[in-house]
């Protein structure tokens, strides 16, 4: 799926000195990212505590809405693969300005500033002096919504720099790298009264969206389990020397040892579940195999003297979890990038009355069928969700979900609607990133899932499936 778009670092650990005294001071010891060491889930003993020192709560963003506006005012951050690609796909929507372009590779921020002139738009401003020029960025006034689409351990500082500067902030999976990051963008959006989201796409996808719809009107009767995945071999892009802007994603590896990328399975099927909005995440146990298919892959590949000949790669080949939710109902996530293997995301729900699995799509439900076949996912057409009956072959990458993810966003923006999602998935989605790693580390010990809404997950609201406006 889609691949944040990269930025240059600074030093050889391919995360600068500057950032990580920025963004792991604040977490105290045990808590940052050292260079060349693993990141520690911090909080990771009572993770069910908010982060330290943030003071009194603010009231929940739960259900506000965006203000309503003309035209959305947009600024892009990273404009790397995946930031270019959405840049154009938010100038084929109306009402869009693009009012400001950052990264600190020059010419990439030219190109998209020149497609978005040619496509009749004013000219952006330019944001390129050095990787810390998306501070000015957020200090303007004339934008409404940044959009994040840069390396990981940048998400966080420029969801913050964002939140700061009161714009609302849109990151790329994953949302942030660390448990007390996930608190702090909680705890900031709340303060600022500024939502902070996590673009998932796959939320998005038409199977998807379809099989959401199914689930609430009670077609899989009571849900019992549900599994996504992040099953893509990445072997050949990860030592590419020009798809990523250096080795920032494959020096993940040497860092943390679970699941790296959990958000694409664990949105959707969170959705299905109405996850924090009737029931919740408690509490996650993983388990991984050896890391041994990056090491393979470069001995295979890369000339001796090659600088990743001095990486050590740690994180499992295939991580596993399970995370068990309040009502008792299971999700399984997997997450493999190193290994031969044909893209899935799983994308599987099971209940009381049948179940859908994808890749390919299939469903079998009770009473209409029996036996041992399964039925022709493809009759259920009349459950997709409105946003695909209004735009049967949208534009853009990833089967159009993409482009009905911006789409949507943007018709909240400036309809002035509640978002289809918020700080609280972010952060849920996200923590598996942290805690698989300290499971993984404990031996496969479970790990308990803050529950990020303080207690207001109980309450039933609407998500992604959204009434049309």
């Amino acid at each position: 799926m889609h691949e944040p778009a990269p930025h240059d670092r600074v030093e050889n650990s391919g995360i600068s000195r500057r950032f990580v005294l920025k963004s792991a001071g604040a977490a105290g010891a045990g808590a940052g990212m050292g260079l060349g060491g693993s990141a520690v889930a911090a909080g990771a003993a009572t993770p069910s505590a908010p982060a330290a020192g943030s003071g009194r709560r603010a009231a929940t963003m739960i259900g506000v809405p965006f203000e309503r506006r003309g035209t959305a005012r947009i600024a892009v951050i990273g404009l790397g693969n995946r930031g270019a690609a959405m840049t154009d796909l938010f100038l084929a929507l109306p009402g869009v300005r693009i009012s400001a372009l950052c990264d600190p590779v020059r010419a990439k921020a030219e190109k998209v500033a020149a497609a978005v002139t040619a496509a009749g738009r004013p000219a952006p401003a330019l944001y390129t002096s050095g990787e810390d020029d998306y501070e000015k960025l957020c200090e303007r006034g004339d934008i409404d919504f940044v959009y994040v689409a840069t390396p990981w351990e940048w998400h966080f500082p420029m969801a913050k720099a964002a939140m700061t500067g009161g714009k609302h902030v849109g990151v790329e999976c994953p949302a942030a790298m660390e448990l007390d990051q996930l608190w702090q963008l909680v705890d900031l959006s709340e303060r600022t009264r500024r939502h902070c989201i996590q673009l998932e796409n796959c939320c998005y996808g038409r199977n998807e969206m379809r099989v959401l719809r199914m689930a609430h009107a009670g077609l899989f009767g009571d849900l019992l389990h549900g599994a996504g995945a992040y099953l893509h071999d990445l072997r050949a892009l990860m030592f590419s020397p020009t798809y990523y802007e250096g080795p920032w994603r494959r020096r993940w590896h040497t860092r943390l040892k679970g699941d790296l990328y959990p958000n694409h399975g664990f949105g959707p099927v969170a959705n299905y579940m109405d996850v924090n909005r009737g029931d919740r995440a408690v509490r996650i146990t993983t388990f991984g195999s050896p890391a041994l298919g990056l090491a393979a892959y470069r001995a295979q590949h890369m000339p001796p003297g090659d600088p990743s000949w001095k990486e050590s790669y740690v994180s499992a080949d295939l991580s596993v979890s399970l995370v068990q939710t309040a009502k008792g109902r299971v999700i399984r996530l997997e997450h493999g990038v190193c290994n031969p293997h044909p893209y899935s995301r799983l994308n599987i729900l099971g209940g009381t009355r049948g179940v859908f699995e994808d890749y390919p799509p299939r469903i079998y439900l009770e009473p209409e069928m029996s036996g041992d076949t399964w039925g022709d996912f493809s009759r259920y057409g009349q459950w997709d969700h409105w946003l695909w009956k209004e735009h049967a072959d949208p534009p853009g990458g990833h089967g159009g979900m993409d482009y009905l993810m911006l789409f949507r966003l943007v018709q909240c923006l400036r309809l002035g609607l509640v978002p289809d999602f918020d700080v609280y998935d972010a952060a849920t989605w996200s923590a598996p990133v942290p805690l698989s790693h300290a499971s993984i580390r404990a031996g496969g010990a479970p790990q308990d899932i803050p529950d990020f809404t303080r207690g207001l997950w109980r309450r039933a609201r609407p998500g992604v499936d959204s009434a049309k406006p």
